[in-house]
């Protein structure tokens, strides 16, 4: 993959690391729900290629739906405001749902998401994130289950993307940006919002 000038990349969380942790959190989800469906709820669109691989690590009827959700404003540091985008298409109530998402940084985007889910009754509700960043958090938020704790760096790949680019990656990579793109990059990955 050819990178523009000045950015570089260097491996944070391998490919292989992330199955085998994968695969430990879909026997987990598998040994806690016993049997039971799951509903599993994408945020779009960095949680695609997470959901789609602990989908398959888990041992129990699973149906997918997808949100998306983002925040007001445009600057770097979160309003605390965010917005529904995209609204799941099936009901969740009486349902086993987990939200899944790729990374928990802020915790404002999945405050807002979780109570949102809340309201409808489902059975249970849970979060699953790969990621969590925790020296973020502008809001208390504990994932249910977390695939990594990582320190406060500009992640992409495995679904995490800067400006659109590098969600294909099969790592997760740190990304540093040349002098230039520095100064006029807005931090947190997507938006600082979640």
């Amino acid at each position: 993959m050819r990178r523009p000038k000045g950015e570089r990349l260097t491996v944070l969380i391998s490919r292989g690391r992330i199955a085998r942790r994968v695969r430990e959190l879909g026997r987990q989800i598998t040994r806690e729900f016993r049997g039971e469906p799951l509903l599993l709820v994408g945020v779009l669109k960095g949680a695609c290629i997470f959901l789609a691989d602990l989908s398959r690590e888990i041992g129990l009827d699973a149906t997918f739906d997808f949100l998306a959700a983002g925040s007001y404003g445009n600057s770097a540091d979160t309003s605390g405001q965010v917005r529904l985008l995209k609204d799941l298409d099936t009901s969740v109530e009486g349902r086993n749902v987990i939200l899944v998402e790729d990374i928990l940084d802020t915790g404002v985007t999945l405050n807002y998401l979780a109570r949102l889910l809340r309201e409808r009754n489902p059975k249970t509700l849970r979060v699953a994130t790969l990621l969590d960043k925790a020296d973020r958090r502008v809001q208390p938020f504990e994932a249910d289950y977390v695939g990594f704790r990582i320190p406060n760096r500009f992640v992409v790949g495995y679904g995490l993307d800067y400006a659109e680019k590098y969600r294909n990656l099969r790592d997760v990579c740190v990304v540093h940006l040349g002098r230039e793109k520095r100064k006029g990059r807005k931090q947190g990955n997507k938006e600082a919002r979640k």
